[in-house]
Protein backbone atom coordinates (compact mmCIF):
# COMPACT_ATOMS: atom_id res chain seq x y z
CA UNK A 1 0.00 0.00 0.00
CA UNK A 2 1.65 3.37 -1.43
CA UNK A 3 0.63 6.93 -1.02
CA UNK A 4 1.30 9.19 -3.91
CA UNK A 5 2.00 12.29 -3.24
CA UNK A 6 2.13 15.84 -4.60
CA UNK A 7 3.95 18.96 -2.84
CA UNK A 8 2.55 22.76 -3.19
CA UNK A 9 4.54 25.72 -3.31
CA UNK A 10 3.28 28.37 -1.28
CA UNK A 11 4.69 31.66 -0.09
CA UNK A 12 3.65 33.47 2.84
CA UNK A 13 4.36 36.74 4.67
CA UNK A 14 5.74 35.50 8.69
CA UNK A 15 6.30 38.60 10.11
CA UNK A 16 5.75 42.39 9.43
CA UNK A 17 7.35 46.04 10.89
CA UNK A 18 7.61 49.24 10.42
CA UNK A 19 9.58 52.25 11.07
CA UNK A 20 9.42 56.27 9.67
CA UNK A 21 11.58 58.56 9.73
CA UNK A 22 12.60 62.92 9.23
CA UNK A 23 14.71 63.54 6.78
CA UNK A 24 15.78 67.56 6.85
CA UNK A 25 18.85 69.12 5.12
CA UNK A 26 19.43 72.64 3.90
CA UNK A 27 21.06 72.42 0.58
CA UNK A 28 22.71 74.81 -1.63
CA UNK A 29 22.29 75.92 -5.49
CA UNK A 30 25.36 75.24 -7.10
CA UNK A 31 27.61 77.89 -8.19
CA UNK A 32 26.75 77.47 -12.33
CA UNK A 33 23.01 77.72 -11.73
CA UNK A 34 20.96 81.20 -11.60
CA UNK A 35 19.45 82.42 -8.64
CA UNK A 36 16.13 81.35 -7.47
CA UNK A 37 13.65 83.90 -7.28
CA UNK A 38 10.41 81.30 -6.50
CA UNK A 39 9.80 77.29 -5.94
CA UNK A 40 7.49 75.66 -8.68
CA UNK A 41 7.77 72.22 -8.19
CA UNK A 42 9.74 69.60 -5.74
CA UNK A 43 9.29 65.53 -6.50
CA UNK A 44 11.36 63.39 -4.03
CA UNK A 45 12.09 59.52 -4.76
CA UNK A 46 13.68 57.29 -2.94
CA UNK A 47 16.42 54.42 -3.66
CA UNK A 48 17.17 51.97 -1.55
CA UNK A 49 21.08 50.77 -1.66
CA UNK A 50 20.90 47.68 0.75
CA UNK A 51 18.54 45.73 2.84
CA UNK A 52 20.55 43.68 4.98
CA UNK A 53 18.53 41.37 7.57
CA UNK A 54 20.96 40.25 10.44
CA UNK A 55 19.88 38.85 14.27
CA UNK A 56 15.96 40.25 14.98
CA UNK A 57 16.91 43.36 13.24
CA UNK A 58 16.87 44.56 9.55
CA UNK A 59 19.63 47.04 8.02
CA UNK A 60 18.36 49.61 5.37
CA UNK A 61 20.53 52.15 3.68
CA UNK A 62 19.34 54.48 0.71
CA UNK A 63 19.10 58.24 -0.13
CA UNK A 64 16.22 60.51 -0.61
CA UNK A 65 16.96 62.71 -4.24
CA UNK A 66 14.87 65.81 -4.69
CA UNK A 67 14.38 67.43 -7.49
CA UNK A 68 13.62 71.19 -7.45
CA UNK A 69 11.99 73.09 -10.55
CA UNK A 70 12.41 77.33 -9.45
CA UNK A 71 11.62 80.19 -11.15
CA UNK A 72 15.24 81.94 -11.37
CA UNK A 73 15.77 85.92 -11.35
CA UNK A 74 16.01 86.31 -15.05
CA UNK A 75 12.61 87.34 -16.76
CA UNK A 76 11.32 84.19 -17.95
CA UNK A 77 13.55 81.51 -16.93
CA UNK A 78 13.42 78.43 -14.66
CA UNK A 79 15.80 76.52 -13.59
CA UNK A 80 16.21 72.73 -11.70
CA UNK A 81 18.49 71.18 -8.94
CA UNK A 82 19.06 67.97 -7.36
CA UNK A 83 19.18 67.60 -3.64
CA UNK A 84 20.40 64.32 -2.25
CA UNK A 85 20.40 63.32 1.28
CA UNK A 86 21.63 59.87 2.35
CA UNK A 87 19.98 57.70 5.11
CA UNK A 88 20.96 54.62 7.44
CA UNK A 89 18.37 52.95 10.02
CA UNK A 90 18.19 49.75 11.82
CA UNK A 91 14.62 48.17 12.36
CA UNK A 92 13.88 45.58 14.99
CA UNK A 93 12.12 42.45 13.75
CA UNK A 94 11.70 39.71 15.74
CA UNK A 95 12.90 36.47 14.49
CA UNK A 96 15.02 37.77 11.59
CA UNK A 97 17.97 36.40 10.65
CA UNK A 98 20.49 36.28 8.22
CA UNK A 99 19.44 35.06 4.41
CA UNK A 100 15.99 35.81 4.98
CA UNK A 101 13.88 37.48 2.27
CA UNK A 102 12.72 41.04 3.54
CA UNK A 103 10.57 42.63 1.16
CA UNK A 104 10.23 46.51 1.73
CA UNK A 105 8.36 49.47 0.69
CA UNK A 106 9.11 53.00 1.11
CA UNK A 107 6.77 56.09 0.89
CA UNK A 108 7.50 59.69 1.02
CA UNK A 109 4.40 60.54 3.26
CA UNK A 110 5.11 64.54 3.21
CA UNK A 111 8.00 67.00 1.32
CA UNK A 112 8.60 70.10 2.06
CA UNK A 113 10.45 72.50 0.33
CA UNK A 114 11.03 76.22 1.51
CA UNK A 115 13.01 78.55 -0.17
CA UNK A 116 15.57 80.14 2.38
CA UNK A 117 17.18 82.73 -0.02
CA UNK A 118 18.45 82.93 -3.39
CA UNK A 119 20.96 80.56 -2.93
CA UNK A 120 19.54 77.82 -0.78
CA UNK A 121 16.42 75.21 -0.07
CA UNK A 122 15.28 73.79 2.55
CA UNK A 123 13.92 70.10 2.19
CA UNK A 124 12.28 68.06 5.53
CA UNK A 125 10.59 64.78 4.24
CA UNK A 126 8.65 62.52 6.17
CA UNK A 127 9.60 58.67 4.74
CA UNK A 128 8.25 55.36 6.44
CA UNK A 129 9.08 51.98 5.50
CA UNK A 130 7.00 48.99 5.26
CA UNK A 131 8.93 45.36 5.78
CA UNK A 132 7.36 42.03 5.70
CA UNK A 133 9.65 38.94 5.65
CA UNK A 134 8.58 35.97 2.88
CA UNK A 135 9.07 32.83 3.10
CA UNK A 136 8.64 29.79 0.04
CA UNK A 137 6.39 26.90 2.18
CA UNK A 138 6.23 23.68 0.55
CA UNK A 139 3.86 21.14 2.01
CA UNK A 140 3.56 17.71 0.71
CA UNK A 141 -0.08 15.92 0.18
CA UNK A 142 -1.22 12.31 -0.89
CA UNK A 143 -3.39 12.84 -3.76
CA UNK A 144 -4.16 9.13 -5.00
CA UNK A 145 -3.24 5.21 -3.26
CA UNK A 146 -1.64 2.60 -5.17
CA UNK A 147 -3.23 -1.06 -2.95
CA UNK A 148 -4.05 -4.49 -3.39
CA UNK A 149 -5.57 -5.56 -0.31
CA UNK A 150 -9.68 -3.71 -0.04
CA UNK A 151 -9.59 -0.20 1.83
CA UNK A 152 -11.54 2.33 1.20
CA UNK A 153 -10.57 5.94 0.90
CA UNK A 154 -12.23 9.12 0.18
CA UNK A 155 -11.33 12.56 -1.93
CA UNK A 156 -11.98 16.30 -1.22
CA UNK A 157 -11.57 19.28 -3.70
CA UNK A 158 -9.65 22.29 -2.44
CA UNK A 159 -8.54 25.59 -4.28
CA UNK A 160 -5.21 25.97 -4.22
CA UNK A 161 -3.11 28.22 -6.23
CA UNK A 162 0.88 28.02 -6.00
CA UNK A 163 3.82 30.36 -5.77
CA UNK A 164 5.26 29.12 -9.60
CA UNK A 165 8.04 32.19 -9.52
CA UNK A 166 9.70 34.93 -7.56
CA UNK A 167 12.30 37.00 -9.28
CA UNK A 168 13.22 40.50 -9.88
CA UNK A 169 13.89 41.89 -13.38
CA UNK A 170 14.17 44.97 -15.56
CA UNK A 171 12.29 46.21 -18.78
CA UNK A 172 14.28 48.53 -21.09
CA UNK A 173 12.43 51.08 -23.22
CA UNK A 174 13.54 53.52 -25.87
CA UNK A 175 11.72 55.85 -26.93
CA UNK A 176 12.23 59.23 -29.67
CA UNK A 177 10.24 61.97 -29.52
CA UNK A 178 10.50 65.41 -32.19
CA UNK A 179 9.38 68.60 -31.52
CA UNK A 180 6.19 70.28 -33.05
CA UNK A 181 7.20 72.43 -35.98
CA UNK A 182 5.61 75.47 -34.07
CA UNK A 183 8.64 74.74 -30.79
CA UNK A 184 11.86 76.17 -31.44
CA UNK A 185 14.82 74.31 -31.21
CA UNK A 186 16.52 72.69 -27.69
CA UNK A 187 19.54 74.48 -26.38
CA UNK A 188 19.61 72.70 -22.87
CA UNK A 189 16.85 70.59 -20.81
CA UNK A 190 15.50 72.30 -17.66
CA UNK A 191 12.97 69.86 -16.05
CA UNK A 192 11.95 66.10 -17.05
CA UNK A 193 8.83 64.10 -16.06
CA UNK A 194 8.39 60.51 -16.95
CA UNK A 195 5.39 58.63 -15.67
CA UNK A 196 3.52 55.45 -16.80
CA UNK A 197 0.21 54.47 -16.90
CA UNK A 198 -2.26 51.61 -17.71
CA UNK A 199 0.72 48.86 -17.51
CA UNK A 200 -0.63 45.49 -17.97
CA UNK A 201 0.88 42.14 -17.88
CA UNK A 202 0.05 38.88 -18.88
CA UNK A 203 1.86 35.26 -18.75
CA UNK A 204 2.49 34.23 -21.97
CA UNK A 205 4.42 30.25 -22.79
CA UNK A 206 8.36 30.86 -21.41
CA UNK A 207 7.98 35.03 -21.55
CA UNK A 208 5.31 37.84 -20.40
CA UNK A 209 3.93 40.49 -22.09
CA UNK A 210 3.91 44.25 -20.92
CA UNK A 211 1.96 46.92 -22.38
CA UNK A 212 0.96 50.40 -21.75
CA UNK A 213 1.49 53.94 -21.81
CA UNK A 214 4.82 56.67 -20.87
CA UNK A 215 3.91 60.31 -20.52
CA UNK A 216 6.88 62.83 -20.73
CA UNK A 217 6.76 66.24 -20.33
CA UNK A 218 9.95 68.39 -20.80
CA UNK A 219 10.78 71.89 -19.81
CA UNK A 220 13.57 73.21 -22.03
CA UNK A 221 15.44 76.32 -23.18
CA UNK A 222 15.11 77.57 -26.25
CA UNK A 223 17.33 78.23 -28.92
CA UNK A 224 18.99 81.81 -30.12
CA UNK A 225 16.18 84.30 -29.89
CA UNK A 226 13.44 81.82 -28.29
CA UNK A 227 15.62 81.30 -25.39
CA UNK A 228 13.00 81.45 -22.68
CA UNK A 229 11.66 78.36 -20.62
CA UNK A 230 9.63 76.16 -23.37
CA UNK A 231 7.47 73.01 -22.68
CA UNK A 232 6.83 69.99 -24.55
CA UNK A 233 4.79 66.88 -23.99
CA UNK A 234 3.86 63.71 -25.31
CA UNK A 235 2.14 59.85 -24.64
CA UNK A 236 3.51 57.03 -26.28
CA UNK A 237 1.65 53.60 -26.36
CA UNK A 238 4.74 50.81 -25.47
CA UNK A 239 4.44 46.79 -25.80
CA UNK A 240 7.24 44.37 -25.17
CA UNK A 241 8.32 40.89 -23.62
CA UNK A 242 10.06 39.63 -21.09
CA UNK A 243 11.73 36.36 -20.97
CA UNK A 244 10.67 34.24 -18.09
CA UNK A 245 11.67 30.79 -17.51
CA UNK A 246 8.86 28.57 -16.31
CA UNK A 247 6.18 30.99 -16.99
CA UNK A 248 3.01 29.55 -18.82
CA UNK A 249 -0.19 30.76 -20.06
CA UNK A 250 -3.08 31.46 -17.50
CA UNK A 251 -0.49 31.98 -14.71
CA UNK A 252 -1.92 34.79 -12.81
CA UNK A 253 0.51 37.46 -12.77
CA UNK A 254 1.30 39.70 -9.55
CA UNK A 255 3.92 41.88 -10.74
CA UNK A 256 4.80 45.50 -8.76
CA UNK A 257 6.93 47.91 -10.82
CA UNK A 258 8.46 51.49 -10.64
CA UNK A 259 10.85 53.65 -12.30
CA UNK A 260 14.37 52.87 -11.94
CA UNK A 261 17.22 54.74 -14.16
CA UNK A 262 15.87 56.98 -16.68
CA UNK A 263 18.19 58.34 -19.13
CA UNK A 264 16.92 61.72 -21.25
CA UNK A 265 19.17 63.22 -23.82
CA UNK A 266 18.44 65.23 -26.79
CA UNK A 267 19.45 64.64 -30.20
CA UNK A 268 19.34 65.90 -34.04
CA UNK A 269 17.23 65.73 -36.41
CA UNK A 270 17.69 64.83 -40.04
CA UNK A 271 17.97 68.65 -40.82
CA UNK A 272 20.59 68.33 -37.71
CA UNK A 273 18.54 70.40 -35.18
CA UNK A 274 18.40 69.66 -32.07
CA UNK A 275 14.70 68.76 -32.00
CA UNK A 276 14.46 65.32 -30.79
CA UNK A 277 13.74 63.79 -27.15
CA UNK A 278 15.16 60.35 -26.58
CA UNK A 279 13.96 59.02 -23.30
CA UNK A 280 15.42 55.23 -22.05
CA UNK A 281 13.74 54.69 -18.69
CA UNK A 282 14.51 51.35 -16.72
CA UNK A 283 11.37 49.27 -14.82
CA UNK A 284 12.21 47.47 -12.00
CA UNK A 285 10.08 44.39 -11.84
CA UNK A 286 9.41 42.46 -8.56
CA UNK A 287 7.72 39.28 -9.98
CA UNK A 288 5.48 37.20 -8.89
CA UNK A 289 3.41 34.09 -10.52
CA UNK A 290 1.15 31.97 -9.28
CA UNK A 291 -0.70 28.89 -10.80
CA UNK A 292 -4.13 28.28 -9.73
CA UNK A 293 -5.68 24.40 -9.68
CA UNK A 294 -8.69 22.48 -7.65
CA UNK A 295 -6.28 20.14 -5.92
CA UNK A 296 -8.15 16.70 -5.27
CA UNK A 297 -6.46 15.13 -2.27
CA UNK A 298 -7.13 11.97 -0.06
CA UNK A 299 -9.04 12.97 3.11
CA UNK A 300 -9.77 10.05 5.21
CA UNK A 301 -9.05 5.89 4.73
CA UNK A 302 -10.23 3.04 6.44
CA UNK A 303 -9.42 -0.70 6.13
CA UNK A 304 -11.52 -3.51 5.77
CA UNK A 305 -9.32 -6.61 7.08
CA UNK A 306 -7.01 -4.15 8.36
CA UNK A 307 -6.68 -1.63 10.40
CA UNK A 308 -6.08 1.55 8.15
CA UNK A 309 -5.44 5.23 9.81
CA UNK A 310 -4.74 8.38 7.56
CA UNK A 311 -2.23 10.31 9.52
CA UNK A 312 -2.82 14.31 8.72
CA UNK A 313 -0.62 17.29 9.57
CA UNK A 314 -2.23 21.01 9.53
CA UNK A 315 -1.21 23.04 7.11
CA UNK A 316 -2.03 27.09 6.12
CA UNK A 317 -3.40 26.21 2.34
CA UNK A 318 -3.65 29.37 0.00
CA UNK A 319 -6.12 30.04 -2.24
CA UNK A 320 -7.02 33.07 -4.71
CA UNK A 321 -10.30 34.90 -3.58
CA UNK A 322 -9.92 37.66 -6.18
CA UNK A 323 -7.67 39.37 -8.69
CA UNK A 324 -9.21 42.64 -9.72
CA UNK A 325 -9.15 46.46 -9.73
CA UNK A 326 -11.70 49.41 -9.59
CA UNK A 327 -11.86 52.81 -10.33
CA UNK A 328 -12.64 55.92 -8.05
CA UNK A 329 -13.49 58.88 -9.92
CA UNK A 330 -12.60 62.60 -8.28
CA UNK A 331 -14.55 65.67 -9.73
CA UNK A 332 -13.90 69.28 -8.17
CA UNK A 333 -13.49 72.62 -8.55
CA UNK A 334 -10.02 74.04 -6.99
CA UNK A 335 -8.43 77.79 -6.86
CA UNK A 336 -4.75 78.32 -6.98
CA UNK A 337 -2.74 78.98 -3.99
CA UNK A 338 -1.33 82.87 -5.02
CA UNK A 339 -4.35 84.43 -6.60
CA UNK A 340 -1.75 87.62 -7.03
CA UNK A 341 -0.28 85.17 -9.79
CA UNK A 342 -3.17 84.84 -11.91
CA UNK A 343 -3.42 82.09 -14.83
CA UNK A 344 -3.26 83.21 -18.39
CA UNK A 345 -1.98 79.56 -19.76
CA UNK A 346 -1.92 75.71 -18.16
CA UNK A 347 1.30 74.08 -19.15
CA UNK A 348 1.57 71.01 -17.61
CA UNK A 349 -0.20 69.21 -14.30
CA UNK A 350 0.87 65.59 -12.55
CA UNK A 351 -0.71 63.92 -9.67
CA UNK A 352 0.10 61.28 -6.97
CA UNK A 353 -1.63 59.44 -4.84
CA UNK A 354 -1.17 59.11 -0.73
CA UNK A 355 -3.02 56.38 0.61
CA UNK A 356 -3.56 57.36 4.50
CA UNK A 357 -5.24 54.27 5.20
CA UNK A 358 -6.86 50.80 4.01
CA UNK A 359 -9.06 48.10 5.66
CA UNK A 360 -10.70 45.12 5.12
CA UNK A 361 -14.25 46.15 5.77
CA UNK A 362 -17.89 43.32 4.97
CA UNK A 363 -17.00 42.50 1.47
CA UNK A 364 -14.71 44.73 0.38
CA UNK A 365 -11.64 46.94 0.83
CA UNK A 366 -12.18 50.49 2.65
CA UNK A 367 -8.91 52.50 1.30
CA UNK A 368 -8.75 56.54 2.04
CA UNK A 369 -5.95 59.25 1.58
CA UNK A 370 -5.22 62.38 -1.14
CA UNK A 371 -4.67 63.10 -4.81
CA UNK A 372 -2.00 65.78 -4.85
CA UNK A 373 -1.75 68.00 -8.18
CA UNK A 374 0.42 69.47 -9.15
CA UNK A 375 -0.17 72.33 -12.44
CA UNK A 376 2.13 74.51 -13.69
CA UNK A 377 1.07 77.35 -15.66
CA UNK A 378 2.36 80.79 -17.38
CA UNK A 379 1.09 84.01 -15.02
CA UNK A 380 -1.20 86.85 -16.99
CA UNK A 381 1.32 89.67 -15.28
CA UNK A 382 3.11 91.09 -17.85
CA UNK A 383 6.33 89.05 -17.50
CA UNK A 384 4.16 85.92 -18.39
CA UNK A 385 6.12 83.91 -16.02
CA UNK A 386 5.60 80.11 -14.60
CA UNK A 387 4.27 79.48 -11.80
CA UNK A 388 2.33 76.30 -10.01
CA UNK A 389 0.09 75.38 -7.68
CA UNK A 390 -0.81 72.86 -5.34
CA UNK A 391 -4.03 71.08 -4.73
CA UNK A 392 -5.10 68.12 -2.09
CA UNK A 393 -8.14 66.35 -3.04
CA UNK A 394 -9.06 63.86 -0.72
CA UNK A 395 -10.93 60.88 -1.52
CA UNK A 396 -12.81 57.69 -0.53
CA UNK A 397 -13.74 54.36 -1.65
CA UNK A 398 -14.39 50.45 -1.29
CA UNK A 399 -13.12 47.85 -3.57
CA UNK A 400 -15.37 45.06 -3.84
CA UNK A 401 -14.19 41.80 -2.66
CA UNK A 402 -17.12 39.23 -2.20
CA UNK A 403 -16.74 37.21 0.83
CA UNK A 404 -13.36 38.75 1.96
CA UNK A 405 -12.53 38.47 5.94
CA UNK A 406 -9.81 39.88 8.07
CA UNK A 407 -7.38 36.78 7.69
CA UNK A 408 -7.33 37.62 3.94
CA UNK A 409 -3.93 38.12 2.65
CA UNK A 410 -3.95 41.48 0.18
CA UNK A 411 -1.87 43.52 -1.86
CA UNK A 412 -2.71 46.44 -3.19
CA UNK A 413 -1.76 49.14 -5.69
CA UNK A 414 -2.92 52.26 -7.09
CA UNK A 415 -2.33 54.49 -10.16
CA UNK A 416 -3.64 57.40 -12.12
CA UNK A 417 -5.74 56.54 -15.30
CA UNK A 418 -6.73 59.67 -16.42
CA UNK A 419 -6.05 63.08 -14.65
CA UNK A 420 -7.90 66.61 -16.57
CA UNK A 421 -7.14 69.65 -15.52
CA UNK A 422 -8.94 72.76 -16.92
CA UNK A 423 -8.32 76.63 -16.33
CA UNK A 424 -12.61 77.73 -15.54
CA UNK A 425 -10.99 81.64 -15.10
CA UNK A 426 -7.71 83.34 -14.08
CA UNK A 427 -7.72 81.44 -10.23
CA UNK A 428 -10.04 78.62 -10.59
CA UNK A 429 -9.19 75.32 -12.03
CA UNK A 430 -11.68 71.97 -12.83
CA UNK A 431 -10.17 68.57 -12.20
CA UNK A 432 -11.25 65.69 -12.72
CA UNK A 433 -9.52 62.42 -12.09
CA UNK A 434 -10.07 58.84 -12.28
CA UNK A 435 -7.77 56.42 -9.81
CA UNK A 436 -7.19 52.72 -10.43
CA UNK A 437 -6.80 49.93 -7.60
CA UNK A 438 -5.83 46.77 -8.36
CA UNK A 439 -5.85 44.54 -5.53
CA UNK A 440 -5.38 40.86 -5.78
CA UNK A 441 -6.44 38.83 -2.50
CA UNK A 442 -6.10 35.27 -0.98
CA UNK A 443 -7.44 33.31 1.38
CA UNK A 444 -5.52 30.97 3.74
CA UNK A 445 -7.33 28.72 5.86
CA UNK A 446 -6.04 25.33 7.60
CA UNK A 447 -6.40 22.01 6.00
CA UNK A 448 -5.80 18.73 7.60
CA UNK A 449 -3.48 17.21 4.87
CA UNK A 450 -2.55 13.26 4.81
CA UNK A 451 1.04 12.84 5.50
CA UNK A 452 1.17 9.27 5.72
CA UNK A 453 -1.04 6.23 6.82
CA UNK A 454 -0.67 3.70 9.76
CA UNK A 455 -1.53 -0.33 8.88
CA UNK A 456 -2.19 -2.90 11.35
CA UNK A 457 -4.00 -5.73 11.80
CA UNK A 458 -7.60 -5.83 13.00
CA UNK A 459 -8.09 -5.77 16.31
CA UNK A 460 -10.19 -8.91 16.91
CA UNK A 461 -11.71 -8.29 20.32
CA UNK A 462 -13.17 -4.76 18.60
CA UNK A 463 -14.86 -6.61 15.48
CA UNK A 464 -16.18 -9.76 17.38
CA UNK A 465 -18.43 -6.78 19.05
CA UNK A 466 -19.94 -5.79 16.09
CA UNK A 467 -22.66 -7.15 14.96
CA UNK A 468 -23.12 -9.15 11.55
CA UNK A 469 -26.03 -7.81 10.60
CA UNK A 470 -27.77 -4.40 11.78
CA UNK A 471 -30.37 -1.40 10.75
CA UNK A 472 -28.43 2.03 11.48
CA UNK A 473 -30.41 5.17 11.85
CA UNK A 474 -28.43 8.11 10.24
CA UNK A 475 -27.86 10.89 12.99
CA UNK A 476 -27.69 14.33 11.47
CA UNK A 477 -24.46 14.97 9.09
CA UNK A 478 -23.85 11.28 9.37
CA UNK A 479 -22.76 9.93 5.95
CA UNK A 480 -21.87 6.44 4.47
CA UNK A 481 -18.60 6.64 4.56
CA UNK A 482 -19.01 7.29 8.88
CA UNK A 483 -21.18 4.23 8.96
CA UNK A 484 -18.80 2.13 6.63
CA UNK A 485 -15.98 3.23 8.46
CA UNK A 486 -17.58 2.21 12.04
CA UNK A 487 -18.40 -1.30 10.98
CA UNK A 488 -15.56 -2.11 8.27
CA UNK A 489 -17.64 -2.77 5.15
CA UNK A 490 -17.07 -0.94 1.86
CA UNK A 491 -19.77 2.13 0.98
CA UNK A 492 -20.09 0.54 -2.13
CA UNK A 493 -21.35 -2.85 -0.30
CA UNK A 494 -23.62 -0.43 1.90
CA UNK A 495 -25.33 1.07 -1.49
CA UNK A 496 -25.16 -2.30 -3.17
CA UNK A 497 -27.39 -3.67 0.13
CA UNK A 498 -29.46 -0.83 0.57
CA UNK A 499 -30.08 -0.29 -3.26
CA UNK A 500 -29.01 3.14 -3.16
CA UNK A 501 -28.42 5.22 -6.52
CA UNK A 502 -25.93 7.86 -4.87
CA UNK A 503 -23.77 7.86 -1.46
CA UNK A 504 -26.15 10.59 -0.24
CA UNK A 505 -28.40 9.72 2.81
CA UNK A 506 -30.45 12.24 5.06
CA UNK A 507 -30.32 12.34 8.54
CA UNK A 508 -33.51 9.57 9.95
CA UNK A 509 -32.58 7.20 7.07
CA UNK A 510 -32.74 3.12 7.82
CA UNK A 511 -29.46 1.82 6.36
CA UNK A 512 -28.83 -2.11 6.31
CA UNK A 513 -25.31 -3.16 7.46
CA UNK A 514 -24.46 -6.39 6.56
CA UNK A 515 -21.05 -7.66 7.73
CA UNK A 516 -18.97 -10.01 5.56
CA UNK A 517 -15.56 -10.69 3.43
CA UNK A 518 -13.52 -11.09 6.38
Amino acid sequence: MELVKKKIHMDRINGRAGTQMVLEEDVNISDNKMDANYLLSSKGEIIMEEVRPGENVVSLKGKLVVSILYLTDMEGMCASMEAVIPFEEKVNMEGIGNGDTILTESCIEDLTVGLINSRKFSVQAVVSFSLAREEQMECETAVDLYHEEPVEYRKCVYPVVELVLHKKDIFRLKEEMELTGNLPNVFQTIWHHICFDHVEFKALEEKLSIQGEMRAFFLYEGEGDNDKTQWYENTVPFSGIIECHGCRENMIPDISYHLGQCNVEVRQDFDGEERVFCVEPVLDLDIHLYEEENLEVISDVYGVDKEIEALATQMPVKSLLLAGSGKCKIAEHVRIQNPEMPMYQLIHSDGEIRIDEQTIVENGIAVSGTLLVTTLYLSAGGAKAIYSTVNELPFQYVIEAENILPTCVYKLRSSIEQLTVTMLDSDELDVKAALQFKVIVFSVQNRDLVTDIRVEPLDLNKLSELPGMVICIAGPGETLWDIGKKYYVPVAQLKEVNELPTEEISAGDKILVVKGGI
